[in-house]
């Protein structure tokens, strides 16, 4: 009775289409694991093995260039497997793939191990998710309203 309940909320997710094109021979268009993943795996297409040193960054070419809708952001993530066992995660956190963008997606991977690090062809090396995005517009100000936590900044709260 569970499973066909959510097999039911699997109806739920919300999808769009989104243009993927292949720039190299052997590039994988993204996956993803489950049916409830929120980010799809991004893979690498390498001519030959990567190896990061420690503390060490890279860039790794995914091979693949997407059309991402207006109103759309791809934002590409660390694999948790990938940071937490290996060490390897985005150098720069959250890689941030504007709508009007149309070249490759690469992935500039840090060795924040002690370890060296090989990273192979095919391998998946960040998760690139889909997300709506508000653009600001600014309104320069002399004052901002009060409120209870004011300019209480890091550790103001005791954590």
């Amino acid at each position: 009775m569970e499973l066909m309940q959510n097999k039911q909320e699997f109806n739920n997710v919300i999808t769009t289409r989104i243009k993927v094109k292949k720039l190299q021979a052997g590039a994988k268009v993204p996956t993803y694991g489950t049916v409830c993943s929120a980010g799809a795996d991004l893979y690498a297409v390498l001519e030959e093995p990567v190896t990061i040193n420690p503390h060490e960054t890279k860039v790794i070419s995914t091979g693949v260039a997407f059309e991402i809708p207006v109103g759309l952001v791809g934002l590409v993530c660390a694999r948790s497997g990938l940071s937490c066992k290996q060490d390897l995660a985005p150098a720069n956190k959250v890689g941030v793939i504007d709508a009007d963008y149309r070249g490759e997606v690469v992935v500039v991977l840090h060795n924040h191990g002690s370890q060296v690090r090989t990273v192979q062809n095919g391998d998946r090396v960040a998760q690139i998710l889909f997300m709506p995005y508000v653009q600001a517009s600014f309104e320069e100000s002399d004052n901002l309203s009060d409120t209870v936590r004011g300019v209480g900044g890091f550790g103001h709260t005791g954590v």
